[in-house]
């Protein structure tokens, strides 16, 4: 007889600052799309940038994340990119944005639009 394996829990990819689960359900009380989907693309002088985009529906293995009774999609490809990343919203006297506490960031541009990320560790 074989013995059920206990797996431990899953971490979450990312989580939401309070203020950002706040701007969440607010953008997404305004939106005609019904999902907000996370992630990262190419671009910029550090190499990366951080994504957020409106979409209809999931795509094929995107990672639905649910936080403070928020729930976002993360795109596939950025998973290893923002794992461990908390995502905050931060208003000051010019601007208010979305802002990624990410431990795999190792550099960010002087202008903070981009940066470089290194893919999480996989465990083994």
């Amino acid at each position: 007889m074989t013995e059920a394996v206990a797996r431990r829990p899953r971490p979450k990819i990312v989580t939401l600052s309070d203020a950002a689960a706040a701007r969440v359900r607010d953008v997404m009380a305004h939106s005609a799309k019904p999902y907000l989907r996370v992630g990262v693309k190419n671009g910029g002088c550090a190499g990366m940038e951080y994504v957020m985009d409106y979409a209809d529906a999931p795509e094929p293995f995107d990672e639905a994340v649910e936080d403070k009774e928020v729930r976002i999609l993360v795109k596939a490809d950025a998973v290893l990119f923002l794992l461990g990343s908390e995502i905050d919203y931060e208003t000051t006297r010019l601007a208010s944005r979305f802002v990624f506490k990410n431990p795999n960031q190792t550099d960010a541009c002087g202008c903070g639009e981009s940066v470089t990320i290194v893919a999480a560790e996989q465990d083994a």
